[in-house]
């Protein structure tokens, strides 16, 4: 318990900046803090809307490391899809977008040989990597966003 949040609290509640039922949910919430508040909570212990955004813009880490733009997003989803109704909608929604690209990116690669697939890869990569930042600062704004081109594998 941090008994400045409690005498801030307290003070804004004597100037009456805050209501009475504000201050007494704030401190129910300085009551109920853990210690460590990231061991074991969910998301990390970081806000749903940053947990969102590193949702979104994890799925980028495929172009470090091969497979790691699926699995890590995958992993985080799958951590706390029970936990977060928006969780569990967005990695619904980043699965099926990455699978989708993969779809195009291999048709793609078919196409390669007619020369018109290594201009279809490099849209493909520009529009993933433009959704997903557009996605990730959406999310940290707390909005939703629907990924374009998207087959809805998982619904």
């Amino acid at each position: 318990m941090n008994y400045e949040d409690l005498k801030t609290l307290d003070e804004l509640r004597k100037n009456g900046s805050i209501t009475e039922e504000e201050y007494q949910r704030e401190k129910e919430k300085i009551f109920n803090k853990t210690e460590n508040p990231s061991y074991g909570s969910p998301l990390f212990g970081m806000t749903e809307n940053s947990y969102l955004a590193l949702m979104h813009i994890s799925q980028l880490g495929g172009y470090i490391l091969p497979g790691l733009g699926f699995l890590t997003p995958l992993i985080l989803w799958i951590l706390n899809k029970n936990k977060s109704a928006k969780v569990n909608a967005s990695g619904k929604e980043i699965i099926n977008f990455i699978v989708s690209m993969v779809i195009y990116a291999a048709i793609s690669v078919v196409l390669c040989i007619i020369f018109v697939g290594f201009f279809l890869l490099g849209l493909i990569a520009v529009l993933q990597i433009a959704c997903a930042v557009i996605a990730a600062i959406k999310a940290n704004n707390g909005d939703d966003y629907i990924y374009p081109m998207t087959i809805r594998f998982i619904r």
